[in-house]
């Protein structure tokens, strides 16, 4: 698991040893970021289920403006301080639970959400941020799930733009009107 580019490019993050996390590929990390890349600079990003952190710290080594890292497991959240600090980025990392964080949590440029795959966690993260209205607009919102787990459609003024697939992985990108 590595920085793919930006100013930590080729960095090698740490990986978890016995936990419960499921860190992106590089592939589709890397997938993801092509598909967003002239999105990041400057933005406010929010890493949902951040696990190791590695999606936000791509972000911020591409130039993202902050990054907010919220996970529910203590060794997860140390390891996102430990990747922080390799890659010499500072970031807000919290712990606690994601959705509950979602109802008092300020707007987001972009949101990566990126759940356990068994479980319905994408879906309820993305029926919090419509309701409380937490994407910026012209926003980007980024779901990875298995490949045949179904996400909701958006009201407007989202909207679920295009949907990818990377073998048993399926990248949901949804944004908001500007």
């Amino acid at each position: 698991m590595r920085v793919i580019t930006g100013n930590a490019r080729g960095r090698k993050l740490k990986e978890p040893v016995g936990m419960d996390v499921r860190p992106t590929s590089d592939r589709v990390k890397e997938a993801m970021f092509n598909i967003i890349q002239f999105d990041v600079e400057g933005r406010r990003v929010l890493d949902l289920f951040a696990g190791t952190g590695q999606l936000g710290i791509e972000a911020l080594s591409r130039g993202a403006a902050g990054a907010v890292f919220v996970d529910q497991s203590r060794d997860a959240v140390e390891l996102v301080r430990e990747n922080l600090k390799l890659c010499r980025f500072k970031g807000e990392v919290v712990l606690g639970d994601s959705l509950a964080y979602l109802e008092r949590c300020g707007k987001f440029d972009i949101i990566f959400i990126d759940p356990p795959y068994d479980s319905e966690l994408a879906d309820k993260a993305l029926h919090k941020i419509f309701k409380f209205d937490i994407l910026s607009d012209g926003g980007i919102i980024v779901c990875e799930t298995m490949r045949n787990q179904a996400l909701p459609d958006a009201l407007p003024p989202y909207f679920k733009h295009r949907e990818y697939f990377y073998g048993k992985v399926k990248l949901t990108v949804y944004g908001k009107e500007a």
